[in-house]
C-alpha cells in the first residue's frame, strides 16, 4: 500500500523494499507491473510510456487497465493477491 505518484502513462509508489536490478529491462510492455530499483517503487504501466530507467517485471495485469487512468496523484494504492 502506498501513495500513487503518476509519470505519463504510469502510476507508481514507493514500497518498503530495497532490491537491486535482477534482470532489469529498459522497456515495458502495457499492463506490466515492476519493481524500479531507482525508486524503490511499484510501477503499472497502463499506456505507451517506458520507464525512466530499468524495470524488474513481476507480473501482468490482465483486466481493467483502464481504470488506472483515472488515479489522481497522492491517492491510496492498495495491491492484493488475488486467487
Amino acid at each position: 500500500e502506498g501513495r500513487a505518484a503518476l509519470w505519463k502513462e504510469e502510476v507508481y509508489f514507493e514500497i518498503p523494499v530495497k532490491i537491486g536490478e535482477e534482470k532489469a529491462k529498459p522497456t515495458v510492455e502495457t499492463g506490466d507491473i515492476a519493481f524500479w530499483p531507482m525508486g524503490s517503487a511499484l510501477c503499472v504501466f497502463y499506456g505507451q510510456s517506458q520507464p525512466y530507467s530499468s524495470v524488474n517485471i513481476l507480473g501482468k495485469i490482465s483486466k481493467n487497465l483502464e481504470l488506472f487512468k483515472q488515479v489522481k496523484s497522492g491517492a491510496t494504492i492498495k495491491v492484493e493477491l488475488l486467487s
